[in-house]
Order: structure tokens, then sequence, then C-alpha cells
């Protein structure tokens, strides 16, 4: 015989992907998307759940507020952080939409720019371009005019057009990934200033707890000559293993079995625009094969 709790439950787990999914875009972390995550769970055990109509709207709307607040917070965090901040990767093999009906605002370079929006503006963004929300339905979630969430969602569509390229498919990414990552163990300045765009930017996210640089390197050549710099120590003994976080091929480097870094990259047609190095050994847990170890 199932008891009202394990209605209660059996509702949130059907919606839980799609909250989580709402919560992870917001934040920019899995750890504090189910932080939040569990917030909501212990919040609807308590609630009045007889008075709920639309059990999944209802728990929407509680994961984007909440996700709202824990957003305007991290921002407050973030700014004492030691080095560039990068959204923490999460494995989409098994989920490549992680809990939306399209994999929009997934990729880890429309997270980094996402953070550039307001947590209203960007809770409208995420509703509407990857869970594909009404208007009328997101206004009633952040409270705001249905006029007024049409203008968030579209500047914020502008916002994101005017900052990134139309980036290349999955597959000439990977190619891209490979290539680079064989010039840069090779120390080659001349492939990897082939495959560059002239803008690029290489962010490195050590978090001070790993070995990392502290500010973004900008430009083809300086950024050729960054990864050259360092291809006789870096990669000596290491493996590297093809993994898929956020929608996109990347590789999880290793050295002894202990994993120590994540790096992916971002391309256009011009070439590669972005590289980024998740050093930081807590935004690696989730994108590490069981038994590996972590640095």
């Amino acid at each position: 015989m199932t008891t009202d709790l394990d209605d209660a439950a059996a509702t949130f787990g059907e919606v839980r992907p799609r909250l989580f999914g709402i919560a992870y875009r917001m934040l920019g972390s899995v750890h504090e998307a189910e932080d939040l995550i569990q917030d909501v769970w212990l919040k609807w055990q308590a609630y009045d759940r007889s008075t709920v109509k639309e059990p999944a709207a209802f728990l929407a709307t509680m994961t984007t507020r909440l996700a709202i607040n824990a957003t305007q917070s991290a921002r407050v965090r973030r700014e004492t952080y030691i080095g560039p901040w990068l959204p923490e990767p999460v494995d989409t093999s098994a989920d490549p939409a992680l809990g939306a009906e399209r994999g929009e605002a997934l990729e880890l370079a429309v997270l980094l720019l996402l953070e550039k929006l307001s947590p209203t503006q960007r809770a409208a963004y995420v509703l509407r371009e990857a869970f594909g929300y009404p208007y009328d339905e997101i206004a009633e979630i952040v409270q705001l005019s249905e006029a007024n969430v049409r203008q968030l969602v579209s500047r914020s569509r502008k916002r994101l057009a005017d900052e990134r390229r139309e980036p290349v498919d999955g597959a000439e990414q990977r190619r891209l990934l490979n290539a680079f990552l064989a010039a840069a163990q090779q120390g080659d300045l001349a492939s990897l200033e082939q495959l560059l765009a002239a803008d690029v930017a290489s962010y490195s996210d050590g978090g001070g707890v790993a070995r990392a640089s502290r500010i973004p390197v900008l430009g083809r050549t300086q950024v050729s000559k960054y990864v050259a710099s360092f291809a006789s120590r870096f990669w000596v003994g290491t493996t590297l293993t093809w993994v898929e976080t956020n929608g996109r091929s990347a590789v999880l480097i290793a050295r002894d079995g202990v994993a120590f870094a994540l790096v992916t990259v971002s391309a256009s047609a011009e070439g590669i625009d972005q590289i980024q190095w998740a050093m930081n050994p807590a935004k690696l847990t989730a994108v590490t094969p069981p038994g590996a170890a972590l640095s």
C-alpha cells in the first residue's frame, strides 16, 4: 500500500531530471544544483500538496525561484574565486539533453556567457530556450509581465549571438580538439597557430587548489606560445580519456591513474575560439569514470 509520501516521491522522481536541468543551467555547478534539488525535495515533502493542482509546474517554479536566489549568492562568492571561474563539467553521455527537450544552454562556452545575464534574465532564457516553456508560464514563474519576459529572452538571444560565432558541429569540434591536443603535446607552435582563431581565449580553472594560470590568456599568438611553453612538462606520463561533457567532446587528463584536468574547446569556422582547462579537483568528480582517482 502506497502512502502519501510515496506518491510525493514518485511525482518528484518523474520531474527530477527537468528540475536538475533547470538548476544546473542556472548555476553552472553540478554540486550546487544537486544541493538545490535536495532543498526542493525537502520543501515538497513539507508542503500541503493537496493544494497543488499541477505538481510538475509547481516544482519547476519552486526550483527556478530558488535558483534565481542561489545564482545571486553564487556571484558574490565567485568575486573572490582565485583565477578564472569555469562552469563545472557534467557527463552528458547518458542524458545528452540533461533533462531538457532540447540541448540548449548546456555547452560550457554558453554557460560561461550566461554568467553575464542577470539571474532573472538567465532564468527566462533557460526556461524558453532549453525547455520550451510558453511565455505566459515563464512570466508567472519569474513574476514579471509576459511582455517583459519576451523582451528578456530576446535581449538574451541577441547578446549571445553578438558574443559568440556560429559553432561547428560535434564531429568538427572533436576533430579540432584532437588536432589541438596533438599540437599541444608536441609544442608545435605553427600547428597551434593554424588551429586557433585570432581572438581565441584560454581559461584555466584551478580555483587556487591546482596550479593553473590565474588570468585568461588571449589572442592566437599568446595562446599558442602559452600552450607550447609547458608542453615539455605538462604532458609527460599522462593518459588521455575521451569523454562527453555538456554535449561536446572533451578529454580527461590523468597521470599515474590520477585525473587532474579536463580540457575541451569551442570552435567556429574561424577556428578554435575558446579553450577550457578544468583543473580544480572539485569540478572533475562529475566527469571522472568510476574507479578513477582524482588529484
